[in-house]
């Protein structure tokens, strides 16, 4: 009997890498020109999750064990995961999951949602479910409710922006759909600064804030919308460092504004907004928060700028509790390697 598609001879153990991303902003937050939400982001070199799944012995009611460099909390969420694919792939074997990498939780990274991936993806190929897609594991594991950008990302890498939700038509299942991907310029950096003394909004907290702000009005998505079509989109694909740097600390001062009363100010750490707005005196750079941080971002033009950046952040910021970083755009997405085979990308696997 031929084997299915979708049930391929399980791998011996997989390991799968999958970038972080930067939220770089909402569009349409509350979704006033009728798509709800609409996301910008970067996927990035660095600060990634990395794991190998491996297939247990036994049956089901055995308990995976799930080791590495995870809190407690991760291990839970994983535990709850692995259950969930297992009830929707009718898959009775146990996965052990060794963590490799894995970011610190809630500072705008998108951390859930690679874990999810990553973890989703190594099951499904430890399991033999090839067949089993990103898309796939983003609604069993129930990631995407706002933004594709950790999930476009996790596939293609690169600068990313995502159409939101259909306020008319969409269901819990439906992913913001993938409207631009493109290359990210080499030369450029971000200097990533993460106020460790904090965490962002999220879960229910994060559900009660978006739901006390007042309506985002029509003429502001009009102006994110433009910023992200007709500036910084055409200013990356054509290596314009200066126009990409002032529409992107355009749109963040916009939507920071916005998002204010709930995180206590554009930024959520004041000790990242000064080092930030440091950073921007001195030098030409698009600076801002991704998603409710407290991660916050600096891009700059080349590596010497990066270094120079990074210089003044902690010039101005020497007892804060922060830690800094240089990053890389990342035009590649998630890859995987198992036992004798060469490692590959998302988009081939």
């Amino acid at each position: 009997m031929p084997t299915s598609p979708r049930r391929l001879s399980p791998l011996p153990a997989i390991t799968v890498e999958a970038p972080a991303r930067l939220h770089l902003g909402f569009l349409d937050p509350n979704g006033s020109s009728g798509r709800a939400f609409g996301s910008l982001g970067l996927a990035i070199e660095g600060h990634g999750t990395r794991l190998t799944a491996r297939i247990a012995h036994g049956t089901r009611q055995q308990t995976a064990q799930i080791e590495g460099h995870v809190t407690e909390a991760q291990k839970e969420r994983i535990a709850h995961y692995l259950q969930q694919l297992q009830a929707a792939l009718n898959e009775p074997r146990a996965v052990d999951i060794d963590v490799h990498e894995a970011p610190r939780s809630h500072t705008g990274l998108g951390s859930g949602t690679q874990l999810a991936l990553t973890l989703g993806t190594a099951f499904a190929r430890a399991t033999g479910h090839n067949g089993t897609n990103t898309t796939d594991i983003a609604r069993i594991l129930k990631r995407g409710a706002r933004s594709g950008i950790g999930i476009h990302g996790f596939d293609h890498g690169g600068l990313i922006l995502d159409g939101g939700r259909d306020m008319r038509h969409a269901s819990a299942n439906t992913l913001p759909p993938l409207i631009s991907r493109q290359a990210f310029p080499d030369d450029w950096r971000v200097l990533l600064i993460d106020d460790t003394s904090r965490e962002g909004l999220h879960g229910d907290e994060e559900s009660r804030g978006l739901a006390a702000l007042d309506p985002f009005p029509e003429t502001l998505a009009a102006h994110l919308s433009h910023l992200a079509l007709m500036r910084i989109l055409p200013a990356a694909a054509e290596s314009d460092f200066d126009t990409f740097a002032d529409a992107i600390s355009d749109l963040q001062q916009t939507i920071g504004e916005y998002f204010a009363p709930v995180q206590g100010g554009v930024f959520a750490s004041p000790a990242v907004a000064r080092a930030l707005e440091a950073v921007a005196a001195e030098q030409k750079a698009g600076i801002g928060q991704t998603s409710w941080g407290p991660v916050g971002f600096a891009f700059v033009a080349s590596a010497q700028d990066a270094e120079r950046a990074l210089a003044t952040a902690q010039r101005v910021t020497p007892r804060a509790p922060l830690t800094f970083s240089i990053a890389t755009g990342r035009n590649r997405g998630a890859t995987w390697r198992a036992a004798n085979r060469r490692e590959q990308g998302a988009d081939a696997a």
